[in-house]
């Protein structure tokens, strides 16, 4: 963990080293000294518009997770949902979603349900494939015991696949995560009222570019952030499987 903070450290030093010396405009590449100073002078609006695009993520999130979960049990019982849905869903992956966004703001306006109805879309397909794949690996052999012992299809799906598949769910959430913090910052780009997609275009059009730098950084710690709290959740629900990968 040190080398790469290390690593940053020194990049950032060349980078304020280089904009000083060949004294490049600020308005093309501001320094990490002055990228600093607009979190800080910024902070406010900041931190406003961060927790409504955590709250567009949060909730898009949510969904898929419900949803998606539901999907992929339907899906492994199901042969017939399997046939019909899986091609579905993996089609909808090709639809652009820089296409699509603008669709959405005109349907649904500027509000938060445009924002939070991308979020789902680029969040829902990894969900659902991950514990797809999480229910269908579980091993063969435990489900033959519980048969043999008399359990129901149910019980099977309570007692052995879900558990099994959680690892597997996790990993999509993760994957979920990063995604959704950027489709809200997209949706917000089309159109929005409020959220750091809104203030980076605003700083844009203003020749802000330290504040857009500023809402990029932020945009990157609340990723990591989230990503972070998945881990630390995953750890407290399936702590055997931590323990097995640590």
């Amino acid at each position: 963990m040190l080398l790469p903070i290390l690593f940053i450290i020194l990049m950032l030093l060349v980078w304020e080293v280089y904009v000083r010396a060949a004294g490049v405009d600020q308005t093309v590449l501001p320094s990490p000294s002055r990228i600093v100073a607009a979190l800080w002078y910024a902070r406010s609006d900041l931190l406003n518009n961060t927790l409504y695009t955590l709250l567009e993520t949060a909730i898009g999130l949510t969904i898929s997770i419900i949803v998606g979960s539901f999907l992929a049990i339907l899906i492994d019982i199901s042969k017939l949902v399997d046939r019909t849905l899986y091609p579905v869903l993996v089609v909808s992956q090709t639809i652009p979603m820089v296409a699509l966004a603008p669709l959405l703001v005109l349907w649904f306006g500027f509000g938060l349900a445009p924002k939070v109805i991308v979020v789902v879309l680029v969040t829902f397909f990894p969900i659902v494939v991950a514990m797809v794949d999480g229910l269908r690996s579980t091993d063969r052999e435990l489900i033959k015991l519980l048969k043999t012992m008399g359990a129901n299809r149910l019980q099977t799906l309570t007692k052995v696949q879900l558990p099994a598949s959680l690892p597997y769910l996790f990993s999509g959430i993760k994957v979920g995560v990063t995604y959704g913090v950027i489709g809200a910052i997209f949706g917000e780009y089309v159109g929005a009222y409020q959220g750091l997609g809104i203030l980076i275009q605003t700083a844009k059009n203003s020749f802000r570019t330290d504040l857009v730098f500023a809402a990029i950084c932020v945009t990157a710690l609340l990723s990591i952030g989230l990503f972070w709290l998945t881990n630390l959740v995953e750890r407290k629900l399936i702590p055997w499987h931590a323990k097995a990968t640590s």
